[in-house]
């Protein structure tokens, strides 16, 4: 069938509706998918030719085209506009056609019509600026961007309105869509929308080309643009590439370009009567959304986005890795003297000869990675509780050799001192506090055995047991005072009588 009979076809179905339905402008627009611009023209032709609705049976097609669309008649005596001058105002914000036009016919009242205005700069335009159209390989590229228009989120507390952003992202060949909101444009934001795209088409392009916003690329350039640090991260894990679209040249990324028009007047536009109290029932009602527009079979072919997306770009895409990415963040530290970074209220081990060194901590909701001169020195799980983490590989050799002390093996280097030194340890194991703590004190004797011998340990905690002391620091104190080699005391008398003495005077003295 002809394009022109199709055109035919259109207009007659713009004017039933117009007429006989009395639809407004933009509702027609909406329902023959064309502009609203088209609907006016075809209108003021109708009225312009004196027809009347409805149509005459007698009049066919090829006549009413003629009427619709007459020949131009171009008079020579017609002033030609500058094109070029037009061509530089039309940059310029608020400036379209029509005012050009009609400050043009301002000038020139022999000038040419709107219509005809319209024609002959779009040719001007296309002879002065090639471009090459887009050939797209299956699950090749998918196009990302944030669309212009927001959705109003309603705090259901305090009543204040937030405005969320709308991620949009569309394949080349199918233009199947995706389509969320997040709360804001950030970094984050933006880089966890990638991973729930790819995880919405299950798979995986060769190539992701977005805008040049300053989440994604830090330096924009045309040939050679740098990517932020955390993008660049995102596109490894993934193996795939991010090349941005030059700069002011929306043809390089013109199918999300429509396909944010597509969600805006599809997605959006049926939303924007409902009030959201949440970005989760924002999102909900835009899945729904969503789903319509990809089912919908697209305007001149008989297939939808989502089956030419199963069809054509589906079978091509790479699969999934196992985990997700996710973003990390990176601080710098000083080791401490005991070897360990401090991350919150958690401290975790590095390498001990890394002392006083300044270090990367990049860390994530389940991982935090050391790193020192951009390698890795150390890995962990991340911990949101406070204490600590310590791998035996990064202590020194001596430290090493002390974790592997037990409480058995501390009770049975004691015994080898003597029966009171293992009396000793095994009190103090007996004691009710945290293990950790008996731990400390007990690895405190065998530092005592190192300076002060065995034997003098032994008879130190002789004399301790023998007075009832029974802490560590009460037995270093009998070793560095010597008490240790003093004679243990005899036994108390248990005669509990008073001495005579001629100084000691009885009850009868205090009557």
């Amino acid at each position: 069938m002809s394009k022109k009979r199709l055109s035919m076809r259109k207009i007659k179905e713009v004017l039933r509706l117009y007429y006989e339905k009395g639809l407004s402008q933009n509702a027609i627009a909406g329902v023959c998918r064309i502009a609203r611009s088209t609907v006016q023209d075809y209108y003021r032709r109708f009225q312009a030719a004196g027809l009347t609705w409805p149509l005459p049976d007698t009049l066919g097609e090829v006549e009413l085209n003629t009427l619709l669309f007459p020949p131009p008649t171009i008079k020579k005596d017609k002033t030609p506009p500058d094109w070029a001058a037009i061509h530089k105002e039309l940059a310029r914000k608020g400036v379209t056609l029509q005012l050009l036009w009609q400050e043009y016919i301002h000038n020139f009242p022999q000038g040419y019509q709107y219509t005809r205005f319209c024609q002959l700069y779009r040719q001007w335009a296309k002879s002065h600026k090639l471009s090459m159209r887009q050939r797209h390989k299956a699950g090749e590229k998918l196009f990302v961007d944030w669309a212009g228009q927001t959705m109003p989120i309603t705090d259901p507390m305090t009543g204040v309105v937030s405005q969320a952003q709308i991620f949009v992202a569309a394949w080349g060949p199918s233009n199947y869509l995706y389509a969320e909101a997040t709360g804001d444009q950030t970094l984050e934001n933006w880089l966890s929308a990638h991973v729930r795209a790819f995880r919405f088409y299950d798979g995986l392009p060769e190539i992701v080309v977005p805008d040049n916003p300053k989440v994604a690329v830090t330096s924009p350039c045309r040939y050679e643009p740098d990517l932020n640090p955390a993008y660049q991260e995102l596109a490894i894990h993934y193996d795939i590439a991010v090349v941005p679209a030059r700069v002011r040249k929306p043809q390089d990324k013109s199918k999300v370009e429509v396909g944010v028009q597509v969600i805006e007047h599809w997605a959006l536009a049926p939303l924007r009567d409902r009030i959201f109290f949440s970005l989760a029932e924002l999102n909900q009602a835009l899945a729904e959304q969503l789903q319509s527009v990809n089912n919908r079979p697209r305007s001149g072919l008989n297939q939808s986005r989502l089956e030419l997306f199963e069809l054509i770009d589906q079978p091509a895409l790479r699969p999934l890795p196992p985990t997700d990415y996710e973003m990390a963040h990176i601080v710098k530290v000083r080791v401490d003297p005991d070897y360990h970074v401090r991350l919150e209220e958690h401290f975790y081990s590095v390498p001990y000869r890394l002392v006083r060194q300044v270090v990367e901590i990049r860390f994530a909701s389940r991982v935090v990675e050391i790193y020192h001169g951009g390698q890795r020195v150390a890995s962990h799980l991340r911990q949101h509780e406070p204490g600590q983490t310590s791998l035996p590989e990064h202590m020194p050799k001596a430290h090493r050799q002390m974790l592997e002390w037990t409480p058995s093996k501390l009770i049975l280097w004691a015994g080898d001192i003597g029966p009171d030194t293992q009396k000793m340890i095994q009190g103090i194991f007996e004691r009710p506090q945290h293990p950790e703590q008996n731990y400390r004190s007990g690895l405190g004797f065998l530092q005592l055995e190192k300076k002060y011998s065995r034997l003098r340990l032994e008879k130190a905690c002789s004399r301790a047991l023998h007075f009832g002391l029974s802490t560590y620091k009460q037995v270093r104190a009998i070793l560095k005072s010597g008490q240790d080699i003093l004679p243990l005391p005899s036994a108390i008398s248990e005669d509990n009588s008073c001495p005579t003495h001629a100084n000691i005077r009885g009850a009868q003295c205090y009557r």
